[in-house]
């Protein structure tokens, strides 16, 4: 079965002192399961980036963690640094890594920001996906005015005033942003100038909020200690708005006010599918796929050996988890990953197609852990099983359905790809559009033996209109 983790990326304001930052990762990864990843300072930001990944039941514990001891260790009325801060963990986003969602995600930031305030009395907004406005889905909107501004301004002004704890900011410590988000990379290109003007006139030009790429947040900043200028960005979305395109737009923008680019720098870690991205673009290899890169390669021979032996081993095994339901999960989630093979293959956009595999992937665990929760249901006392049981029931039934509905989409998907793709293409795309037929028929037969044990209601009701379609 899938293992789940959470990636959390923490921004604490502090990038001087070596050790007061080695102390808050080393508090960090105290908790079970916690691995710190990647930890980066920057003297002329005066801020560090801490990378760690847990499970799910763990990395709110750990991100409290490191924010507790970032309160002991950084007081904001000392600060001075070229990047903007409210707080001494300025930012902590939780970001989807195995096994979990965006979703999940949203509930681990809430979770987290409310734990801010009850533990550390630490004023707490929600950014990104788990903003509760619009206008603080952006974190540029949040900083506004810094921790200087946002100290006088929160007692005064309502639309300030945090999602969680009083209108007063910790004397110390500030407050912190809270959110979830998809992978985000750090990004910085050098200029090989120490006008800082020019970094700002390009930052203004290809930042989204200013009619530049969608996906890109930018400033730009001095680095003293170089004598340089920084255009210094963050990449929301590296596949909409790739990393080459981005540095060749500086590139060629820093060109016209006659500087070069001295080079450029990764805050944290990047995902490798960014960097064959970019690999892709400048080398021009025609038959180019992630499948050369030798590391995937090994990867993918791994997880052959391990995780779908694994998974047909707990299949095979004499329980009633996991069952058909998760088999149905299995063989859509094959579907949708030779849907993006036979999309890379030709050209054409397979970003659907992974975001059905990832789902789908996950709804085989889903799926193995509703019934259990059944079994589990039924063991209660019997005076008390009822209600349990109905709520363990209606996921059962709710899980299934939601894999019948996806993955008649995904037929769909598969038969527009048959039309789109060559011909040489034809048997992949035949077997997928089988896989995705036999996730319909398996899942359609899981909803209708869980629809009998559901109590008549509304519930049921939308279960067979839903069903019916």
């Amino acid at each position: 079965m899938s293992r789940k983790l959470v990636e959390c990326v923490p921004n604490f304001s502090e990038g001087r002192d070596r050790a007061k930052v080695d102390r808050i990762a080393a508090a960090i990864s105290a908790w079970p399961g916690t691995v710190v990843l990647d930890l980066e300072l920057d003297a002329d930001h005066n801020r560090s980036v801490i990378t760690f990944v847990a499970p799910p039941e763990t990395v709110v514990e750990a991100a409290l963690a490191g924010a507790a001891k970032a309160a002991e260790l950084i007081d904001l009325t000392k600060h001075q640094g070229v990047h903007p801060r409210i707080g001494a963990t300025d930012v902590m986003p939780f970001v989807p890594l195995e096994g979990v969602t965006l979703e999940d995600c949203v509930k681990l930031a809430e979770r987290a920001a409310s734990e801010m305030w009850k533990r550390l009395r630490i004023p707490t907004y929600l950014y990104e996906a788990a903003a509760r406005r619009p206008e603080r889905v952006n974190l540029e909107n949040l900083r506004r005015g810094q921790f200087e501004g946002l100290r006088e301004e929160v007692r005064t002004k309502p639309d300030r005033a945090p999602d969680f704890g009083e209108a007063e900011l910790h004397p110390t410590a500030g407050a912190t942003v809270v959110g979830a988000r998809k992978f985000l990379i750090a990004y910085n290109i050098n200029l090989a100038t120490a006008d800082v003007e020019i970094a700002k006139r390009i930052a203004r030009g290809i930042r989204h909020s200013s009619g530049g790429f969608r996906f890109v947040k930018a400033m730009g900043v001095p680095l003293a200690s170089r004598g340089l200028a920084q255009v210094s960005m963050n990449l929301t979305d590296f596949e909409a708005t790739p990393v080459h395109r981005v540095f060749e737009c500086v590139r060629s923008e820093a060109a016209r006010y006659g500087v070069a680019v001295a080079g450029s720098e990764i805050i944290g870690l990047i995902p490798k599918k960014a960097l064959e991205m970019t690999a892709d673009f400048y080398l021009r290899v025609e038959n180019f796929q992630p499948s050369m890169v030798l590391e995937n390669r090994v990867a993918d021979a791994l997880a052959g050996r391990s995780g779908l032996n694994e998974f047909l081993d707990a299949l095979a095994a004499p329980t009633p988890a996991p069952g058909g339901g998760s088999a149905s999960a299995a063989a859509a989630a094959m579907a949708a990953a030779l849907g993006a093979m036979v999309a890379r293959l030709a050209k054409l956009d397979a970003a659907g197609f992974d975001e059905d595999k990832a789902w789908f992937a996950a709804a085989v665990e889903r799926d193995a852990e509703a019934y259990n929760a059944v079994v589990a249901a039924y063991r209660r006392p019997k005076a008390e099983r009822a209600p349990f049981v109905e709520t363990a029931m209606r996921e059962a039934a709710a899980v299934p359905l939601e894999v019948l509905e996806r993955a008649r989409t995904l037929s769909g998907a598969l038969e527009k790809l048959a039309a789109d793709s060559p011909a040489k293409f034809a048997s992949d795309v035949t077997t997928a559009r089988a896989l995705a037929q036999a996730a319909q028929t398996g899942a359609r037969a899981n909803v209708e033996i869980n629809l009998a044990y559901l109590a008549e209601g509304e519930f049921r009701r939308e279960v067979e209109r839903r069903l019916a379609r």
